[in-house]
This record gives C-alpha cells, sequence and structure tokens, in this order.
C-alpha cells in the first residue's frame, strides 16, 4: 500500500528511517533533510536575488559608460549566465559526483557560492561581473546536482516526495524575502544585493557539520548482484526522463519569461501592477507542490498528466484572457502546474536512477532543466510566427495547446496497467 506522506506519522518515518546509511552507520534524518533543502534553493536565489537590483546595476554602468547601446544583450548575460553554465556544465558535475563522491564536492561547491557570489560587490567592472556570473554557474551545476542526488542516496522514496513537496512549499517563501531583502540592500548601494549570497555560508557551515558520504541506498541493496558486476548505466531511462524535463522545462518558463507582455497586451502597462497581479497568482505555487505530494505515490504518468494539463490549461487560458482579472484567475491554474512540475520531474528522475550512477544522471536531468531557459523564447517565437501575429497571447495559446497534447499522452501512459517492481 502507498504511504500517505503528508501525514504526521508517515513525514516522521519517511525523514527518520533513512535507508542509507554511510560507512560509519550514520543515517540520514532531518538535520540532514533540512540542509539540503536550503542547498536546493541557493540556485534560485541566484536568479531572483537580482530582480529588484537590474534596472540600479543598469545605470550605475550607463553612467560608468559601460553600456552602450547593447544593453539589453548585457542585462541577458548577467542575469542568465548562471543558468548557461548550469545547462553546460551540469552532466560533467554528475560524473566527477559518482566518481569522487558526493560530500566533498557539494562543501566545495557551497563555499565557492558564497565567494564568487558575493565577488562582484567588490568588482566595477561589468564584464568581470558576468565572468563571476558564470562562475557562479559552475558551483550552482555541482550544487543543484548533489542535492538531489543525495535527496535520492539519503530517503527512501516516500521521504523523497516529503522533501521535494517542502521545497516546493518554501520555495516561493524564501523566494519574497530574498527579493525584499535585495530590494532593500540595493537601496544601500548599486553592488550591495550581491551581499545577500553571503547567506550560503551557513549553509555551508551546516553541510560540513551534518552531511555525510552515503555508502549506498535502499534501492541497490534490493538488488544484489554479484561480487565485481557493475549495474549498467540506464540509458533508456535517463534519455526518456531527460527529453521529458526539456519539454516540460520550455513550457514551464513561457510565463516566467513573457508574462509581463501578455499583461502588457490586457493592458497592464505598469510593471509595479503586473508585479502585483503576477505575485497574487503565484501563491498558488505551494498548492502545486502540496498535490505532489498528495499524488506522489500514484505513479509518474498521472503526475505528469496533472502538472502537464495544468500548465496547459493556464497557458492556454491566459492566451485568451481579454482583462487582468480574467488572466490572473487562469494563471492561478498555470501556477499550481508550474508548483507541481519541478518535485515531478526531480522525484521521477532519482526513483528510476541506481546509485552509482545516480550523480550522472541527475546532471543531465539539471542540464535539461536549465536548458529549457534557453529553448523557452525560441519555442514561443516560433509559435508567434506561426500564428502570423507580433503579439505573445496567441503564442501562449499555442503553447498551451502543445501541454495539453502531452498531458493527452502521459494520460495513455497512465491507463496503461503498472508494472510494480
Amino acid at each position: 500500500m502507498a504511504t500517505d506522506v503528508t501525514s504526521p506519522a508517515a513525514l516522521a518515518a519517511a525523514c527518520s528511517g533513512a535507508p542509507s546509511p554511510s560507512a560509519s552507520g550514520r543515517k540520514a534524518g532531518w538535520a540532514q533533510g533540512a540542509i539540503l533543502v536550503l542547498a536546493g534553493f541557493l540556485p534560485i536565489l541566484a536568479i531572483v536575488s537580482l530582480t529588484p537590483a537590474v534596472p540600479t546595476i543598469l545605470d550605475h554602468f550607463r553612467a560608468a559608460g559601460q553600456i552602450g547601446a547593447d544593453a539589453s544583450l548585457m542585462v541577458t548575460l548577467l542575469v542568465t549566465a548562471p543558468g548557461l553554465s548550469i545547462a553546460l556544465l551540469s552532466p560533467f558535475a554528475g560524473m566527477l559526483v559518482d566518481r569522487y563522491g558526493r560530500r566533498p564536492l557539494l562543501v566545495g561547491a557551497a563555499l565557492i557560492y558564497g565567494a564568487v557570489g558575493a565577488a562582484p560587490y567588490f568588482l566595477d567592472s561589468l564584464k568581470a561581473i558576468i565572468a563571476s556570473r558564470l562562475a557562479l554557474g559552475v558551483a550552482e551545476a555541482a550544487i543543484l546536482t548533489i542535492v538531489n542526488t543525495l535527496i535520492g542516496d539519503y530517503f527512501t522514496p516516500a521521504g523523497r516526495r516529503w522533501l521535494l513537496m517542502v521545497q516546493g512549499m518554501a520555495g516561493p517563501a524564501l523566494a519574497s524575502l530574498v527579493i525584499a531583502g535585495s530590494g532593500a540592500l540595493t537601496a544601500v548601494g548599486w553592488n550591495a544585493s550581491f551581499l545577500i549570497y553571503l547567506s550560503a555560508i551557513p549553509i555551508f557551515l551546516g553541510m560540513y557539520v551534518y552531511i555525510f558520504e552515503p555508502a549506498g541506498d535502499a534501492q541497490a541493496a534490493a538488488r544484489p548482484q554479484a561480487p565485481g558486476a557493475a549495474t549498467p548505466f540506464p540509458w533508456k531511462a535517463v534519455v526518456t526522463f531527460g527529453a521529458a524535463t526539456l519539454f516540460a522545462s520550455s513550457l514551464y518558463y513561457v510565463f516566467i519569461v513573457q508574462g509581463g507582455l501578455a499583461f502588457r497586451e490586457v493592458g497592464v502597462d505598469n510593471p509595479a501592477d503586473a508585479g502585483k497581479y503576477i505575485s497574487l497568482a503565484s501563491l498558488a505555487v505551494p498548492v502545486g507542490a502540496l498535490i505532489f505530494g498528495v499524488v506522489g505515490a500514484r505513479g509518474t504518468a498521472l503526475q505528469v498528466l496533472m502538472f502537464l494539463g495544468l500548465l496547459g490549461a493556464g497557458l492556454t487560458g491566459v492566451g485568451l484572457a481579454h482583462d487582468p482579472t480574467t488572466m490572473v484567475a487562469l494563471l492561478v491554474i498555470q501556477q499550481m502546474g508550474a508548483g507541481m512540475t519541478v518535485p515531478t520531474l526531480v522525484a521521477w528522475a532519482q526513483g528510476v536512477l541506481p546509485f552509482e550512477h545516480r550523480g550522472r544522471g541527475m546532471g543531465v536531468w539539471s542540464s535539461c532543466f536549465f536548458l529549457g531557459q534557453f529553448t523557452s523564447p525560441m519555442f514561443v517565437a516560433l509559435a508567434k510566427g506561426a500564428m502570423g501575429t507580433g503579439a505573445v497571447q496567441p503564442a501562449f495559446v499555442v503553447m498551451g495547446c502543445i501541454a495539453l497534447a502531452g498531458a493527452a499522452v502521459a494520460a495513455v501512459l497512465a491507463l496503461k496497467p503498472r508494472q510494480r517492481r
């Protein structure tokens, strides 16, 4: 019988009865789970921390004569440089994790993250800051890959679902705190917001004390094999969830990247007003994470069907809306789907990867997900061209219909008899 991870007894069992001891006999529990949840937020922090600071940074470098006609390109590089590094380097990070171990690379990456992330506070060259942001992405590639790997190593499937649900619910709250803190720091100085990256130092200390190197996991123990026999790398499974992750990520980022333009097309010209509408709808993201926690034990195909259905219905509705109120109401549906997307995809990957290949596989997952940041605008541009208009809302309808088609495929898979391992 599937465990209900939302009950108090199940939560305690999931995170205190971890299956993966270290070589010294240590078992993961609440302390390790809390550190991994906080560490998993660091890659998100790299993006949201600059949200209120970018205009001030641009003003500074424009006044200094370092930005000219290529201002928009420089802004894009400043914000997206870490994501580019993650997309390119995560598979290599995963290979290093499987070969040299989880703990040393994670602890080192967290320390580098804090140092490199705060470095722009001491720099006054835009090119140097962009270079530091690329270096920050290297640390993020390692952190994201290893955090997701260790959640799979340390905990049972029920424990993984619980932690991923907590991450999904806590992320928006932490993001709001970071944005508020960044805004306050930006009021002090154009580069003061970069000091927020020093929050990685307490997380680094927590990792140093509580994170240990796992010796294996329950899945590996349940599949005994002859001494010296090697488990083959699950290429078919990795290609499958990697392709699904890239597809879902391209849809996931449609509103994140294009949402402001959609609100402009229904008459919301003030960015502050658009921000209020989006913030209101984003309250549905934790609801999506909670839905994942409730249905997480009922099969991957059902979860994919649900989040693609919600994304598709929401994107289509946003594309058809004619006023801000209607758009917000339909955006709530899309945001619930967004709240389900990441935990569903991560849990899928963790569940099909054996211990000895989990780092490499999660590196592929990280690469595919962040590659979606770059492919999403391309697909929206193609959709706009196909609709023959310069407006973004018709493209939302096209992308929503594509998501619904993906949901239909998942529905067919969900109706097939479930194979139990």
